[in-house]
């Protein structure tokens, strides 16, 4: 009985994870195009997830259906942040750039908080809540979903890192100099490493908005993308897959064995404590790339 109720602890917690690298992908896909770590996932997640439940209540349709028109304003609103905000930091310092998308978290934090308030709402995408069991195994089928979406966007990312739009951003990360010394453009270069990752916001906002309810608790999911995407190595989206795996597993486990024991809150101490060990033994992560300077 023992054995069963960790197996099904690991294997929805190995889906939970996956949900977390769609988080992540987001915070590497911007990192990977402009080697700047995006402190405002988090809020741009919650956000998606109020656009949808905007878009369903105006129009009078499903939240499910509502979602194309979501990510296409996300998708706008990605590069629309570029240019406002980001395009004049070119250049300039990272911690400069950073303390920008901190800033960014702020600000749509506080615009969701004014239009749609403090009250949490729920967001139904049709997805049955009757058990699915494999074998004895208990699966959380929102869980099971959000992986399937998970592993369709890595795919398509290493499709498109793999083509000639994909290096282009992989040559601005490295050296926005040299790559505006050959004629790339990299402020569109960058504007569309936003627009992706606020695409990849919208689908982690509808999924996880779907398994909790859409609030400002959503913006949190930043500190499990985060640590994910630290673990996997800021610009690896394989990395970011494989982490997210391993910390869905492992908080799962520890959760259900620790919660009984202490109370309950031991998730958020395991994935700080994740995040820590990381930047203590292994800054670059898993599969990031290992920069070494001579000074």
């Amino acid at each position: 009985m023992d054995l069963i109720y960790y197996l099904e602890l690991a294997v929805n917690g190995a889906m939970g994870g996956l949900m977390y690298a769609l988080v992540a992908m987001g915070i590497v896909l911007i990192y990977k195009s402009s080697s700047v770590p995006n402190l405002a996932q988090g809020a741009l997640t919650m956000a998606a997830a109020y656009i949808v439940l905007a878009f369903s209540d105006a129009l009078g349709i499903a939240p499910l259906l509502a979602i194309p028109l979501a990510a296409l304003a996300m998708f706008l609103a990605g590069m629309l942040i570029e240019r406002v905000a980001l395009r004049r930091l070119a250049g300039w310092p990272i911690v400069m750039v950073l303390m920008m998308t901190l800033g960014l978290d702020i600000f749509i934090r506080a615009i969701t908080l004014t239009f749609w308030g403090g009250s949490a709402r729920t967001l139904q995408l049709g997805i049955p809540d009757t058990p699915l069991f494999i074998g004895p195994l208990l699966i959380n089928r929102a869980y099971l979903v959000g992986a399937v979406v998970a592993l369709v966007f890595f795919a398509i990312f290493r499709f498109f890192f793999r083509t000639r739009r994909g290096i282009l951003l992989r040559a601005i990360a490295d050296d926005y100099v040299a790559s505006w010394s050959v004629g790339i453009s990299v402020e569109h270069g960058v504007a569309l490493s936003w627009a992706l990752s606020s695409l990849t916001a919208t689908a982690a906002g509808a999924l996880w908005g779907s398994v909790q309810t859409v609030d400002q608790g959503l913006s949190l999911l930043l500190l499990k993308g985060l640590t994910v995407a630290v673990l996997g190595g800021l610009d690896s989206i394989g990395g970011a897959v494989l982490a997210g795996l391993l910390l869905g597993i492992v908080e799962n486990i520890l959760a259900g064995y620790l919660d009984p024991l202490l109370g309950g809150g031991t998730r958020e101490l395991v994935v700080a404590l994740v995040l820590i060990l990381t930047i203590m033994i292994r800054p670059f992560g898993l599969f990031g790339k290992h920069d070494i300077e001579r000074i």
